[in-house]
Parts: C-alpha cells; structure tokens; sequence
C-alpha cells in the first residue's frame, strides 16, 4: 500500500513531503503521503474488500487522474468509483482558488 501510494503521487507529478501509515490490528491500514501539494490517504478494511483512498491538489502541475488510474490498476481493483469535486476558496477577491480533489473508492 505504502509503496503503491508513494509511487502514484511520483507519476502524479508530486512533491512528496512526508509518508506516514499505521496498520490496524487484526488487519486494515491507513495512510498518508504528505505532499507539497497537499495530500494523498487510504483507509483499507480487508475483511469488506474495501479502500478509499482521497487525492487532494492544488494548483495545475498535479495530475490526481493519473495518480487514480495507477492506485486502481495496481490494486486490482473489481470495481471502481471516482469522483472529482473542485472545491473553491475565496481569497479577498472575487475570484476564487481552485483545489481539486479525486477520491478513488474500490470495492
């Protein structure tokens, strides 16, 4: 997991600050790599055969689709659901600074 997380935000274009995971006992996992950009997390529960894992951006270099794709390919995943939301934050001006965020759900 650790590695695959680490690996996405490299082909992502992403500036990797920090990486932290915990593994839960009995089993299931969470995770962040800590990007310049912001972030990437996954939170695993095994015994469901179910990850989510959260792509957050600023800025335009950050690719979080390319970042999604590889995380689904590598996880073999049966089924996958990707969402992109754009979320907003206004700044003294009217014109608002845009953060994407790609949250990759498997099952």
């Amino acid at each position: 997991m650790k590695g695959a997380l680490v690996e996405a935000a490299k082909r992502a274009h992403a500036t990797i600050v920090d990486v932290v995971f915990h593994e839960f006992n009995p089993f299931g996992i969470s995770g962040v790599v800590v990007i310049a950009e912001s972030h990437l997390s996954i939170h695993t529960w095994p015994e469901y055969r179910y990850a989510a894992v959260d792509i957050f951006s600023c800025g335009d270099v950050l690719k979080p689709e390319v970042a999604a794709s590889y995380l689904v390919e590598q996880f073999a995943a049966e089924r996958a659901s990707v969402v992109e939301m754009q979320r907003g934050m206004f700044l003294q001006n009217s014109r608002p600074r845009l953060n994407r965020s790609v949250a990759a759900v498997r099952a």
